[in-house]
């Protein structure tokens, strides 16, 4: 893991279904998301949610020289060579937005506000009810 001083680099990251098309809230989606983001080991995934026409994700880099953009654009070509419905290609919008988290905030407040979108979107009312969210690795500073 990188790290700026002696605090972790934690990147928070949307990125969006192109022209917002709601179509990863599915369970083949997610699969195809989540196997990407294995296989695309240059960064390390945290807490995710993964709704309809966006998804909200933390990472860490663990190679300094892949790039948060490099690493983007590769996973979502692994999923978009993966994606079983042809006719909803192209499936990402070409950019993202990403944020690093500065020293003083906290990512469990982050992850709270991220966890509670399928709740405002009025898609479930309670986040645990949202099953495409989850944790796949556990990054450097939860609750600092």
């Amino acid at each position: 893991m990188r790290e700026q001083g002696h605090q972790p680099v934690i990147i928070f990251v949307t990125i969006c279904a192109q022209r917002r098309k709601q179509i990863f809230a599915r369970e083949e989606a997610v699969k195809a998301i989540l196997g990407a983001w294995a296989e695309a080991d240059a960064w390390a995934v945290g807490r995710y949610v993964i709704l309809p026409d966006h998804l909200h994700l933390f990472c860490i880099p663990r190679r300094a020289e892949v790039s948060l953009a490099r690493w983007s654009k590769y996973w979502k070509a692994l999923v978009s060579r993966r994606w079983p419905w042809a006719e909803e290609q192209p499936i990402w919008q070409e950019d993202f937005w990403d944020t690093q988290l500065r020293q003083g905030e906290s990512y469990a407040a982050k992850w709270e506000y991220v966890r509670n979108n399928p709740v405002r979107h009025g898609l479930v009312e309670r986040p645990e009810d949202w099953p495409p969210a989850g944790e796949i690795e556990v990054l450097a500073w939860h609750d600092r």
